[in-house]
This record gives C-alpha cells, structure tokens and sequence, in this order.
C-alpha cells in the first residue's frame, strides 16, 4: 500500500473484515482430512476400537486447529474496531487506532495504536487474495481516519 489510492467508499457500518478464500480452503481441507482419516480407521480391520478411537481423535485435532486457524476477523462498528485473532479477541475504540498498515511483504494488517504499540490483525491478509486485503485495508484505514483521530502519515 505505498502508491496514494482514491479514498474508498466507507461502507455501511457494522462491516466485517475476514480472509474468506483462506478461511474456505482451511475449512474444507479440514472436513476432507477429517472424513478420510475417519473412513480409514473405520475401513482397517485390524485396528482394536482404541485405535480406531486415536485416529477419530486425530482427525479432530487436525480440524480444530485448521478451524482455529480460519477464525480471525476485523468487525467495525460505530463505537470501534473488534479484532478476532487466532486465540484472542481485543475490542478497540476508533481513538485507539492511529493508522492501518498493510506493507509489501506483511502477511497480514498491523493496527498502530494510542498506547505506542502495534497489533496485528489477521482478519486482512493479503495470502490467496492480494487485491481484495488491499481493499478491505484501504477501507479499514479510511474508516479509522473518519471516525477516530487517527492520521495517514503516508
């Protein structure tokens, strides 16, 4: 986001901000590991139900964390900004954030804050959608200047 864009049109607020192709992929990938390794388990004779039991586990464990990975998001709203991370969530108001950046070679926004430190929100992440995380976080900046104090330095 180095080249000055034309201000986008601020959406109609509460707005969602998610990685949606990525969230797709990891979700199906999921549910498609889970269903074979259960059908293998199920489908090998020699496994004693304890087993079969570990891979079902396994498989689980392989969907949770793909699910866990596919859960970050951004939601705006009139009072500020929701950032929904891996393992946490920070609600913020719009004072709070000072800028949006989304840099050459991040994977994912960083939100520089009132208090000097800078979050990463991993609801835009330029990965398998380049062209729309630059929208989203060309949007997501144009509504932090409109409704909080924050400045675009560049």
């Amino acid at each position: 986001m180095s080249a000055p864009a034309p201000q986008p049109e601020l959406p109609t607020l509460p707005v969602t901000f998610r990685p949606t192709r990525t969230r797709v992929v990891l979700l199906t990938v999921g549910a498609a590991m889970f269903l074979v390794i259960t059908a293998v388990a199920l489908t090998l004779e020699q496994l004693s139900p304890g087993e079969r039991a570990s891979f079902v586990f396994t498989a689980l464990l392989f969907f949770g964390v793909l699910a866990l990975l596919s859960r970050p998001k951004i939601v705006a709203t009139e009072d500020g900004v929701t950032v929904v991370n891996l393992t946490r969530t920070r609600r913020l108001s719009w004072a709070e954030v000072l800028r949006v950046n989304l840099r050459v070679g991040d994977p994912w926004v960083f939100l520089d804050l009132s208090d000097g430190t800078s979050m990463p929100a991993l609801g835009i992440q330029p990965g398998i959608a380049k062209q729309q995380a630059i929208r989203d976080a060309r949007t997501l900046r144009a509504l932090a200047e409109n409704h909080g104090t924050g400045t675009d330095i560049g």
